[in-house]
């Protein structure tokens, strides 16, 4: 099973936040379950210091009323990876895909995150050509 980019798929409309009358036809838009799932993956991808440019995946699911994420971190080359599965109450999203992002940083180490930095998607391709 391979695991998204975080909030991959998630659509997010944004207005200015004195414009009620927008706010009104977005709040209808709204769905609450995909809001969950996206706010714990962003505070997962937040708690690892992620962006664009390193592997870092994550999946949030409302399942049987419980809030399930998995994480994940990977060198570029995907020699060396490290996953992370959690649940608990949707309430507690964001304070769930913090606490996989700092377990991962913990398990990984600081070693593991400058080197992810240091080795580019250029340098594996070129490893492997």
């Amino acid at each position: 099973e391979m695991l998204p980019a975080v909030a991959q798929g998630a659509i997010g409309i944004q207005c200015r936040s004195d414009d009620e009358r927008s706010l009104n036809y977005i709040k209808g838009l709204n769905h609450e379950e995909t809001f969950s799932a996206v706010i714990c993956e962003r505070a997962f991808l937040e708690a690892l210091d992620g962006n664009c440019k390193t592997p870092i995946a994550g999946q949030a699911r409302i399942v049987d009323g419980k809030i399930q994420f998995k994480g994940l971190i990977s060198m570029p080359d995907g020699s060396v990876t490290f996953t992370t599965e959690s649940e608990g109450e949707v309430a507690d999203a964001v304070a769930i895909g913090k606490a996989a992002g700092e377990k991962l940083k913990a398990d990984a180490g600081d070693k593991f995150f400058e080197m992810m930095v240091e080795m580019s998607p250029q340098q594996v391709i070129g490893q492997l050509t």
